[in-house]
């Protein structure tokens, strides 16, 4: 049996910021920001610039700030 490895290219990344309080915002949309890592006003995450995160990032992006890493 031949093993193949799978070689990992270097994705650009983004740094997400939560800027704004979740409260008072719809619940889904909370989901979203745990989905991203978020928790507390301020925190910085790094997630890698995917359509998927980009996606979480358009639902919610009223209550971040985000820029490139």
């Amino acid at each position: 049996m031949a093993t193949e490895k799978k070689t990992t290219t270097a994705q650009p990344s983004l740094r997400i910021t939560l800027k704004r309080s979740p409260i008072g915002t719809p619940f889904k949309h909370r989901l979203v920001l745990r989905g991203l890592g978020l928790r507390k006003l301020n925190a910085t995450v790094s997630r890698p610039a995917t359509d998927q995160v980009k996606g979480m990032i358009a639902k919610v992006g009223y209550l971040l700030e985000v820029s490139p890493q």
